[in-house]
C-alpha cells in the first residue's frame, strides 16, 4: 500500500495557507493513489520538545546499552522516525518566519536524522527510493528573479535536510505573497488555486 506522511506546522487552523494547500494536495494525491494511506503528522498536536542533555546522552549510548528511561526518552523520536521509514512520499507543509523554518519543524527534523536509522554512521542518508514535496507560504517572493531569492533560507535547508538522509527527489510549491491573504487582497480559495497544477503535478508522481 502507497503510503503518505503530511507534516504539518503551522499553528493557524483553517486559516493558515500551508494547510489548505496541504488540503488540496492531499485531496489530489488520494485521486492518484486510490487505497493509499494518509498518516497526519500535526507538530503543534504533538508536543515535540527541544533536543536535551538526557535526549543527547539516550542518542549517543549504543541501543543495546539503553536504560528504561532512555528508552523512554527516545520513543516519540523513534515512533516519528518509523512514520518516515514507512512513507513512500513525504510532504512538508510549513510558513516562513524570518525567513526560516518554524522552531517545531526544526524539533522534528532535530528528532528524524539519526545515525543509524536515518543517516548511515559514514554520513550517508539511510532513507532512499523515497519523494519529498514541500509546501512552502511565505509573505515575500522567492522564486527566480526575485530580488529576495538570496534569503530563500528554508526551502534551501529542507533540501539540505531531505538530501542528507537521501531523500533526493524533491518538488517544492513556493506559496509566496501569501500575505495577500491575510491582508484581505486574495482569497485563501483564489490564492491556492493559483498552485493547482504544481500540486495535481507533485501529488500524481
Amino acid at each position: 500500500m502507497t503510503q503518505l506522511l503530511v507534516v504539518e506546522t503551522s499553528p493557524r487552523g483553517s486559516t493558515s495557507i500551508s494547510r489548505n494547500m496541504t488540503c488540496r494536495f492531499v485531496q489530489e494525491w488520494q485521486a492518484a493513489h486510490p487505497g493509499g494511506k494518509v498518516v497526519e503528522r500535526d507538530l503543534m498536536e504533538t508536543g515535540l520538545p527541544f533536543v536535551t542533555a538526557p535526549w543527547l546522552a539516550a542518542y549517543f549510548t549504543p541501543p543495546a546499552r539503553h536504560t528504561p528511561a532512555m528508552k523512554e526518552t527516545l520513543r516519540l523520536s523513534d515512533e516519528l522516525v518509523a512514520e518516515l521509514l514507512a512513507a513512500d512520499h513525504i510532504v512538508i507543509a510549513t510558513p516562513v518566519y524570518n525567513y526560516n523554518v518554524p522552531a517545531a519543524l526544526k524539533a522534528w527534523i532535530d528528532h528524524i536524522v539519526r545515525k543509524g536509522m536515518t543517516l548511515g554512521f559514514d554520513g550517508g542518508g539511510l532513507v532512499t527510493g523515497k519523494k519529498a514535496t514541500l509546501l512552502i507560504a511565505s509573505g515575500g517572493v522567492y522564486t527566480e528573479g526575485s530580488p529576495i531569492r538570496e534569503r530563500d533560507i528554508a526551502t534551501h535547508y529542507l533540501r539540505l535536510i531531505l538530501g542528507v538522509i537521501g531523500i533526493t527527489d524533491v518538488a517544492v510549491i513556493a506559496g509566496g505573497g501569501a500575505k495577500a491573504v491575510d491582508l484581505g487582497e486574495e482569497t485563501m480559495e483564489g490564492f491556492v488555486a493559483r498552485f493547482a497544477p504544481e500540486l495535481e503535478r507533485a501529488a500524481a508522481s
